[in-house]
């Protein structure tokens, strides 16, 4: 069958998110594993030529070189996660995002008309890294209010075994239906945080991904990601799709963007290029070369417009935040 069950979706609304362990075949997943590893590769060379780095680590394995590297050159994991967290634009990566079986999926959840919303990341959790552990948020504390009541798909996909030990993700099963929680910046390892006391009521569930499965998580699910307690890289990226019928910036050019403009056309995430990942009524608009793909991608993060962003009172103002 393509796409999610009836009892996957009803999971999906009912929690905040359903796990499908089967939706790539860890072969369909290996070119953008290689892909990585040539990022990883040119980096090495670089630091290697500058002095940074006394050996190149080449005969690590995919789920240990990058580790190895960072402990002498903490620079490869900015390199790797790039301007705002979304730097690589690679052929493979373009595969993955328009893979055929997780856009089935996708279109179980929010239908066929499916843009790719303008924020996906890669995260290679590298053991003992203090930005390895993500504390408690909602994807919708960084997106604009006016689509608060709207559903944005998250799809957290592992490029290898995501385990207890290596930090998979856990989520707080049905606080989804409780809204936007209170979120302040600067929380733990400077990420966006919900405090204990301000998470909504729900269950905490760890949710163990193998390679080639999918989390899919509402955008209002409070999840986090839990240490690194092993000696190899937990390499994973996360992925997210909306409805068309959502405010987005598809075709916009960031220069002409208007911030008064009415909510309805302003991004749900302005910073950064929606585009058209399916459409059956307009197949035209179709984002499918990867090269026009990572066009959108430079155009944004070439950009020096100062767009607008959800304000949240830093962790330093909380009500009885200790020194």
């Amino acid at each position: 069958m393509a796409g999610l069950t009836q009892a996957e979706v009803q999971q999906f609304h009912d929690l905040g998110y359903v796990m499908k362990p089967d939706v790539f075949l860890p072969l369909d997943l290996q070119p953008l594993r290689d892909e990585l590893s040539d990022v990883v590769d040119r980096e090495a060379r670089r630091l290697f030529a500058v002095g940074k780095l006394t050996r190149l680590y080449a005969d690590e394995p995919f789920e240990r070189r990058v580790a190895c590297v960072f402990r002498e050159a903490e620079d490869i994991y900015r390199t790797i996660m790039g301007k705002g967290g979304g730097g690589h634009k690679g052929k493979e990566m373009f595969g993955v995002i328009r893979h055929r079986k997780l856009l089935d999926c996708i279109e179980s959840l929010i239908g066929p008309e499916i843009v790719g919303s303008s924020v996906y990341r890669v995260r290679p959790k590298i053991p003992a890294m203090l930005h390895g552990v993500v504390p408690w948020h909602q994807d919708s504390g960084y997106f604009m209010p006016h689509c608060d009541g709207s559903t944005i798909v998250t799809c957290w996909l592992p490029l290898v075994d995501a385990t207890e030990d290596n930090g998979c993700l856990q989520v707080m099963a049905g606080a989804h239906r409780r809204g936007v929680a209170r979120h302040y910046s600067g929380g733990y390892a400077g990420y966006l945080e919900i405090p204990e006391e301000d998470l909504p009521e729900g269950r905490v569930v760890t949710a163990p991904v193998p390679l080639g499965g999918v989390l899919f998580m509402t955008n209002l699910t409070p999840h986090r990601s839990t240490e690194n307690r092993t000696d190899t890289v937990r390499w994973s990226i996360d992925l997210r799709y909306q409805s068309a019928d959502l405010p987005n910036n598809v075709d916009q050019l960031p220069e002409t963007f208007d911030p008064n403009a009415a909510e309805t056309e302003i991004a749900c995430y302005p910073p950064e290029g929606d585009f058209v990942i399916q459409s059956p009524s307009h197949p035209e608009r179709e984002v499918r070369g990867w090269e026009m793909f990572q066009e959108i991608r430079r155009r944004y993060e070439r950009t020096s417009v100062p767009f607008p962003l959800r304000r949240w009172k830093p962790m330093s103002e909380r009500a009885g935040n200790r020194p």
